[in-house]
């Protein structure tokens, strides 16, 4: 097993050794819909883990600015009723097969985990899109570790996130926003790998400063 060495006196023999179970671990990330996600899930070491993995997040003034709430198997009932209750306030005429597509999302995946970002905690200069960063980087450095750990992982949303149905459920608070739901299981089936962009489609060079005019 490989130890990382993170001190100054690291050799040259150790980082492209390093840099490589990098790439292959952030490549081999795929999403995977949280309804070919079965169980069995992690354990509860390997959540320890997994949630551990958030700390390492890049967070300006150590804000902390979010959080994460893990949905037992035992409240899917009742977030299952937030998710139709959710469809109901946006549309009063939802068929009771609508409905119960709806909660049937609540179901999916043995891990699931809601992550909020809050933009009110802490220094006010630091803006809300620097915490919703924050907590980006917290989410994937926790799919990775799930990677690392042979399990498929997702991230999902929708207009249910905005619903006071759930904001009441999970008790946030004015400055709290629900990004997304986080699911880790056990891959019962893979799509192919879709084609990843080449960095010529995401990174171009500053040029020289366009010439003043008159």
């Amino acid at each position: 097993m490989l130890t990382l060495d993170t001190t100054a006196a690291r050799t040259e023999a150790t980082e492209p050794e390093w840099a490589q179970v990098a790439a292959d671990l952030i490549h081999a990330r795929q999403t995977v819909l949280p309804k070919r996600l079965l169980a069995p899930g992690p354990r509860a070491d390997q959540l320890q883990a997994l949630l551990g993995a958030a700390a390492a997040a890049p967070d300006h003034g150590q804000l902390l600015p979010w959080r994460f709430v893990t949905v037992p198997r035992t409240e899917r009932a009742s977030l299952a009723e937030v998710f139709a209750q959710a469809l109901r306030e946006r549309d009063a005429s939802a068929t009771p097969e609508q409905l119960d597509q709806a909660r049937e999302k609540a179901h999916r995946a043995p891990l699931l985990l809601l992550v909020v970002v809050d933009g009110q905690r802490g220094d006010p200069a630091v803006d809300l899109h620097e915490r919703i960063l924050s907590a980006g980087c917290a989410v994937q450095n926790m799919l990775l570790m799930a990677t690392a750990m042979g399990y498929g992982s997702a991230l999902t949303s929708g207009k249910a996130l905005g619903s006071e149905a759930l904001r009441q459920r999970f008790g946030l608070h004015a400055g709290e926003h629900a990004l997304c739901f986080l699911s880790v299981g056990t891959v019962a089936a893979r799509r192919p790998a879709r084609t990843r962009p080449t960095v010529a489609d995401y990174c171009s060079t500053l040029g020289p400063a366009p010439a003043k005019t008159d």
